[in-house]
């Protein structure tokens, strides 16, 4: 038997039973459509979450940790072998050394990492906890004293700046640039002078010059920026204190690979982002996973209920098929007749599945945020893969054929004696 003709009665027998065809292609339609909405939105979500970690935090950072941990008199003398001849020692609540988080020769160490290959670009920092004066108002936060240009090179600052600028730290020796929501917390606006306290009393007054936000509230309402020097003059120290080296490659996915090279060269501390990053992308994990099993389930109820529409379609259509076979049709001409009309569903369901899906999609899309301004998000989030709907039709239709297989290869087997009997 000729394909032709299998397909001509493939179509016939759709044709036929007009509601039940459309029900059964609804079935892949309804699947599809949800596929892709669910999986474009949810993938749209990690991804904008994904950019935003990037984007606002280093790909791999260099510090010094303080160490709280000393020897005891004890232990030292156990290290050392050191005979004690007048008895023993015991020192209670021994405190830790004065030990500050410097990264000795921390310049250099910029140079030499800005020379890598690998390496996008390189930002000094000195860190510190201060509090933040206007009047009586006082908020803790954390001010980061930096080389301004290179700091907007890795993190683009200037697209974030809500008012002034961020040169206003190259030509104003005591200037600041503070959050958005710290500037709420204190009342100040560009042209303002505030205060600034360090933990051990030190208050410099400095002017804001811009005000900038992130759309993150634990750095919008407590950090800042100032010039390296300001920072380092606040706290008393000499110009080659740096406490943070904030580095961003080429590939951000070497970061582990990297950091721990330059903790292998430096013998300094290194985090990368990815490390600094686990709890959130343990929830991005969760997410896609949620997102597979929900998707793969609306594709195999699809199934199930294409598979059910088909059962009864050959139920229905056993005399017809016992005629066929009587006709000298064989078990695998039968088998095609059916899965053409699988395909067929497949193939309408799963167009009609994506046009709806990106229909959606598209809506979701443009869909106002309901927090304003909340991460810079204006909409939802959506992701508009290719792939998602090319695997939406070709899931679509594995699982019509597969629906429709296992009926056909029951009709094959009747024994048209039997039925034409009855």
């Amino acid at each position: 038997m000729t394909l032709k003709l299998s397909l001509d009665i493939a179509i016939t027998h759709l044709l036929a039973r007009k509601k039940q065809s459309i029900v059964a292609m609804l079935g892949v339609t309804f699947g599809i459509s949800m596929f892709l909405v669910m999986i474009s939105f949810m993938t749209g979500v990690n991804k904008f979450l994904n950019d935003l970690a990037l984007d606002n935090s280093p790909h791999i950072r260099i510090y010094n940790p303080i160490k709280t941990d000393r020897l005891t008199i004890l232990d030292e003398m156990a290290a050392t072998k050191a005979p004690n001849q007048k008895g023993m020692n015991v020192v209670y609540h021994q405190r830790p050394k004065n030990e500050l988080p410097n990264i000795d020769k921390g310049m250099k160490l910029v140079r030499i990492i800005e020379k890598m290959p690998e390496v996008l670009g390189v930002s000094p920092q000195v860190g510190t906890q201060v509090f933040y004066n206007n009047g009586p108002i006082q908020v803790s936060g954390t001010i980061s004293g930096t080389d301004i240009v290179k700091e907007n090179a890795l993190y683009n600052l200037k697209s974030k700046m809500e008012d002034g600028n961020i040169e206003g730290l190259l030509f104003n020796p005591e200037g600041i640039i503070i959050g958005s929501g710290l500037a709420k917390k204190i009342n100040a606006k560009t042209g303002d002078r505030i205060s600034i306290t360090t933990p051990y009393g030190n208050t410099l007054l400095l002017k804001v010059v811009g005000i900038f936000s992130f759309g993150i509230a634990t750095v919008d309402d407590t950090k800042s920026y100032a010039s390296i020097a300001t920072v380092q003059k606040i706290l008393q120290k000499d110009p080659s204190y740096i406490t943070d080296i904030h580095i961003k490659l080429k590939d951000y996915q070497k970061s582990k690979v990297m950091a721990a090279e330059l903790n292998r060269m430096f013998g300094f501390k290194t985090e990368d982002w990815e490390t600094a990053n686990a709890a959130f992308f343990a929830g991005d994990q969760i997410r896609y996973v949620m997102t597979a099993v929900v998707s793969i389930t609306l594709l195999v109820v699809a199934g199930f209920g294409i598979y059910n529409i088909m059962n009864m379609h050959i139920l229905n259509k056993i005399k017809d098929i016992a005629i066929l076979k009587a006709m000298g049709f064989e078990g695998k001409d039968i088998i095609a007749t059916f899965l053409m009309q699988s395909v067929i569903i497949g193939i309408l369901g799963g167009l009609l599945g994506i046009s709806i899906g990106y229909f959606f999609s598209y809506l979701i899309s443009q869909t106002p945020f309901p927090e304003a301004g909340f991460l810079k998000i204006t909409t939802f989030p959506v992701n508009f893969d290719p792939r998602f709907y090319v695997a939406g039709v070709f899931f679509g239709f594995v699982t019509t054929l597969f629906a429709g297989y296992f009926p056909a290869l029951k009709a094959s087997k009747i024994d048209p004696v039997a039925i034409i009997r009855g």
